[in-house]
């Protein structure tokens, strides 16, 4: 049933043969509801809940613009795609920033049309994922509930969020974790003053070299064998928002060149085109490369580096903040509990000394794989270690830990630690989790005891196989 209503759309034409040419496409693969005015619209959203509407520019009863605005207030999560019959450059700027998601022009290149709407419910999984694990995205929101997090590095970064939130300047995120760098970035943008105009996502990695500067920046008809139509690029889609461009050491140099001049300049060319266009953008980027060493070897320019390394954000790898495997975890659990409909009441001791030991190379991603993998086959109230992947079982206790510290792979601070949590994993292993007795044992205060506990992320409870 939830999968039927992802995938329905409603198509708002007062054009009959255009509403019955869409629905003979279309309709193989989505369920297709028709509404020839705003009137018929409403009672159709109201009834089926559309994921998709695709809206024409002109209607008999209401204006299109005044429509999407109501569309957007009553639902937000319904993606609003724009049909019109002559592209006009200030309806297309006044609908994204009403909230459409894009616009397609009449006649209707159906391969795009279908292209866009497949992005479309991708990119909305995305952000709903997004959603459910940054509760209190909102402006006026708890900050500190953005990502679940208890390391100190995390509420680090957090702080540093905070503060530059509403500032101007360029923001580089640099880390491995793909997932939590464009959360990041939606997280700045969502607690700033422009929340509430658009957040544009380029990934450079995705977009072709010689397609990319046409992505940022546009097109006017007649630039090139093809282009029918101008195009706006991302650049002026995001006007008074937020701009984000991952991956961005996949630019090339002649689309670094461009976007330095932006920088610089604060304007810019369509493709083909003379007028100069200005707009209020706040740029975040994001890399999981070392800039510096691609500014040495000459494929990343310096003084583009300088312009977007302006406020420095580095996010830590998940085998970096190991404390907050448990706390994920739980979410996790409770996340795949509701979409699976299972009770998993939680994980046992053993099985999260595995994960803790892992050193989650593909970082939350693989974290939330493994444990939906064990969620959906398991008939237990905690998860077993015997549940888990061979590749997380197969990993010995401190394997080669001494001679990771004498080889420097390891901070002295990190094998004592290591060797701190043995210890009190297994008092707590001989005293059947009564942490006084624990504490007895190792010649502490239970107070001290329960402080390393949540320090080193070993949970409070006994949980039985």
């Amino acid at each position: 049933m939830g999968d039927e209503k992802l995938r329905s759309i409603l198509i708002v034409d007062d054009d009959i043969g255009t509403r019955e040419s869409l629905k003979m496409t279309l309709s193989k693969d989505y369920r297709i509801f028709l509404a020839s005015n705003a009137e018929e619209a409403f009672l159709q959203i109201k009834e089926h809940s559309p994921e998709i509407v695709l809206l024409d520019v002109i209607l008999p009863d209401l204006d299109s613009l005044i429509m999407l605005q109501r569309i957007k207030q009553n639902n937000p999560d319904i993606i609003v795609i724009m049909i019109t019959a002559k592209e006009t450059v200030e309806m297309v700027v006044e609908a994204m920033k009403a909230g459409a998601y894009d616009y397609v022009i009449k006649p209707l290149d159906i391969g795009e049309l279908r292209l866009m709407i497949t992005r479309s419910i991708s990119k909305k999984a995305l952000e709903q994922e997004g959603k459910y694990r940054l509760e209190g995205m909102e402006k006026n929101s708890d900050f500190g509930n953005i990502i679940i997090r208890k390391s100190r590095a995390m509420k680090e970064i957090f702080q540093m969020v905070k503060k530059i939130a509403d500032l101007k300047s360029p923001v580089l995120i640099m880390g491995e974790n793909k997932t939590e760098n464009e959360l990041l970035a939606r997280a700045i943008h969502g607690n700033s003053q422009r929340a509430n105009f658009p957040f544009v996502v380029v990934n450079s990695s995705t977009i072709p070299t010689e397609l990319l500067i046409i992505e940022l920046f546009g097109h006017e008809r007649g630039a090139f064998t093809g282009a029918e139509k101008r195009k706006i690029g991302s650049f002026e889609l995001a006007h008074q928002g937020t701009l984000f461009l991952d991956t961005i050491d996949e630019l090339s140099l002649p689309a670094q060149a461009k976007l330095l001049r932006f920088l610089v300049e604060k304007d810019f060319n369509r493709m083909g085109g003379s007028e100069s266009i200005k707009v209020d953008v706040r740029l975040i980027t994001a890399t999981d490369k070392d800039l510096n060493q691609l500014v040495k070897m000459g494929s990343f320019r310096k003084d583009l580096y300088y312009r977007i390394n302006i406020v420095p954000i580095i996010t830590p790898p998940l085998r970096e903040r190991k404390e907050d495997i448990p706390l994920l975890v739980d979410h996790i659990i409770s996340k795949f509990n509701v979409e699976n409909n299972k009770n998993v009441r939680g994980i046992n001791q053993e099985a999260l000394e595995l994960l803790m030991r892992y050193e989650w190379p593909g970082n939350y991603r693989e974290l939330e794989s493994v444990i939906e993998h064990v969620i959906a086959l398991t008939s237990n109230d905690y998860i077993q270690a015997n549940e888990l992947p061979l590749s997380l079982k197969n990993i010995p206790q401190n394997k080669g830990l001494k001679e990771s510290v004498f080889n420097g792979k390891v901070s002295f601070s990190k094998a004592v630690e290591e060797f701190e949590r043995e210890m009190v994993l297994d008092a707590l292993k001989k005293t059947n989790y009564i942490q006084s007795h624990a504490a007895e044992l190792l010649g502490i205060s239970r107070r001290i005891l329960k402080y390393k506990m949540d320090k080193l992320g070993i949970i409070d409870h006994p949980l039985k196989d």
